[in-house]
């Protein structure tokens, strides 16, 4: 997740420098509309490819299409100094090609985290490991402010995505594998112990996806909606935050990069908080799992709200009130690691991967027009008042995607998990938490071997 979140992060730091004109980078005149396109086109590619991902992923196994993507995107890393030289344009083409491959990560780490991660420690191990998106974040941010004031400037940020990628690409291929039934360095107990408690098997390759079951399940609009919201929101701040720092706040490029990592710092630091908290109240039975999904979401979604409602008022004299609440905006996102983001897994461990493909789909459309939205907003971006109405409309997206998810979601395992045997089917809703009970850690401990 790291690596692959430094090829979405970078072209976000290096768009302040590209902009500017600094000694040994070459720097261009791109208006406000333009650099809002180039932000927004990686989500042209990243919406495109989301549900054959989940598909590629099922029937080929994740473990290639995975190590591919990111070897790739690793590669289109490279020409994004060049694409530059030639224009605006090719920057964006480079972009959605960028989003294309990057649209696999979600649906791919979602059907390994199905085949591998037993239910009792999902909230834990899943937060853990999603993390990474928001350190490799935080790490891109920090390190760019220091490699823009180095002799390779701007260019040598994408040259580190792409070298990075590549290295993690050839170590996936050599030590990962698809389900536990492939591993080659578990024991055979161990992978009858995982299996027994993911509610996943290796037979549902061959399974069809039951889309219009799917589709008619409240549980998975309510998921939706918290994905919509949480998408907008997050990456709203993801694209605009180094410019807001820098037109309003008045930050140079080094201290802009520095400050930018801190909300991303935080939340990966609260994810590995929150996880292992909301796993103690639902394995103790303080709560039941659906429960603490709605529970962590809404801490996830409502407190940005309140934080980016009392941004909206800050100016460049309240720079440190404005870096706190920008941080925790960010950082309290957390709760979501632990709220909308494993409930895929939740609702059907056969097919998660492909519905990550379709609401991180749909989600990603938000993530075209929020750049836009700005853009459109922003005809001056000095304003205060204007990054003001941002913040706002961001709240407001916040407040009723979750409240939608409080509504409708669910996190007991559906019907149509195996719609080809309603005998497994039946099996697998007694073995796992119905909606008023949680997972007992003794049962857990009986039935291991």
């Amino acid at each position: 997740m790291m690596i692959n979140y430094f090829q979405r992060v970078d072209i976000s730091a290096a768009i302040v420098p590209m902009t500017q004109s600094t000694a040994g980078a070459p720097s261009y005149s791109w208006n406000v509309s333009e650099k809002s396109l180039i932000l927004s086109s990686f989500f042209w590619g990243y919406v495109v490819s989301q549900v054959p991902a989940g598909l590629l992923a099922k029937r080929f196994g994740a473990k290639i299409v995975l190590g591919t993507a990111t070897a790739v995107g690793g590669i289109l890393s490279f020409f994004h100094p060049m694409a530059a030289a030639s224009g605006w344009e090719s920057v964006c083409v480079l972009r959605i090609l960028t989003g294309l491959v990057q649209g696999t990560v979600y649906p791919c780490v979602h059907t390994l985290l199905a085949k591998w991660v037993p239910r009792t420690e999902r909230g834990f191990l899943t937060t853990g490991i999603y993390s990474g998106a928001q350190f490799g974040t935080a790490l891109i941010l920090v390190t760019s402010g220091f490699i823009f004031e180095s002799s390779l400037g701007w260019p040598g940020l994408f040259h580190l995505s792409g070298g990075l990628s590549l290295a993690w690409a050839l170590l996936f291929f050599w030590q990962a594998a698809n389900e536990p039934a492939t591993a080659r360095s578990i024991t055979k107990t161990e992978q009858e112990y995982i299996e027994s408690l993911t509610g996943s098997n290796s037979s549902s390759q061959s399974m069809p996806v039951p889309w219009m079951s799917i589709f008619k399940s409240p549980a998975f609009y309510g998921l939706l909606a918290a994905h919509c919201g949480f998408t907008w929101g997050f990456y709203t701040l993801l694209t605009q935050m180094p410019t807001y720092m820098n037109k309003v706040l008045q930050l140079d490029v080094k201290s802009n990069a520095f400050l930018s990592s801190l909300p991303y710092l935080a939340m990966g630091v609260l994810c590995l908080v929150v996880s292992p908290i909301s796993d103690v109240l639902t394995n103790r039975g303080f709560i039941s799992i659906t429960t603490a999904r709605k529970l962590f979401n809404s801490i996830g979604q409502w407190g940005p709200m309140a934080c980016l409602i009392g941004l909206g008022y800050m100016t460049a004299d309240q720079k440190t009130w404005a870096i706190l609440l920008l941080t925790l905006a960010v950082g309290i996102n957390a709760g979501c690691s632990c709220g909308y983001l494993i409930n895929h897994i939740d609702l059907s461990p056969n097919f998660a991967g492909p519905m990550m493909g379709v609401t991180n789909g749909i989600a990603g459309v938000t993530s075209i027009v929020a750049p836009l939205v700005v853009g459109a907003i922003l005809t001056e971006e000095e304003d205060p008042n204007q990054w003001r109405l941002v913040f706002f409309i961001t709240g407001a997206i916040y407040l009723v995607c979750n409240t939608l998810f409080v509504i409708f979601g669910k996190a007991t395992v559906q019907s149509w998990n195996e719609p080809t045997s309603m005998s497994s089917t039946i099996a697998l809703r007694n073995n796992f938490e119905n909606d008023s009970q949680t997972i007992s850690p003794t049962t857990v401990k009986d039935n291991r071997f």
